[in-house]
């Protein structure tokens, strides 16, 4: 299921695994970075930040830059960062970044997981919608390649 407006991106995905397994691959920088295809350079630690090369092919000379926000046990894992940062000559620093909330909730023995990444609207207009666009497809493929992950 997807909701859009112009400055949220709402996803959601049941997933067949129980939310302790969902929540390492979400918290687990080593997990994560398998599945959302990124080389992470040290573990997730709320009010730091976290980079590493994308390892998605035609992306590799990005690195991707996060600020954890907040680990709550099993519910929610959220970061900051600039969405479809992806021009290496651009100092994306000064632009407002977006928030990636990633929410965990039992359903039976499955999880739900819910991702919303919310502030597009505060971000540059000549960059806005594509980035909305690119990452309304991105959390698309994530959603998948997180469903393969805590399944295999």
């Amino acid at each position: 299921m997807s909701t859009l407006t112009t400055d949220r991106i709402e996803k959601q995905i049941l997933l067949r695994a129980p939310q302790s397994r969902v929540w390492r691959a979400l918290t687990d920088a080593g997990e994560f970075g398998t599945w959302f295809r990124v080389k992470l350079d040290g573990p997730f630690v709320p009010g730091q930040w976290n980079r590493g090369k994308i390892t998605w092919p035609g992306y590799e000379h990005i690195t991707m830059e996060v600020l954890v926000e907040r680990m709550e046990a099993e519910t929610l894992f959220s970061f900051r960062w600039h969405p479809y940062a992806i021009d290496p000559k651009v100092d994306y620093s000064g632009e407002p970044s977006t928030l990636v909330e990633f929410r965990l909730e039992p359903s039976g023995g499955d999880t739900l997981l819910r991702v919303v990444e919310s502030g597009f609207d505060l971000l540059p207009a000549g960059r806005r919608e594509e980035a909305f666009r690119m990452n309304d497809g991105g959390w698309a493929q994530q959603l998948v390649n997180i469903e393969r992950h805590v399944a295999g």
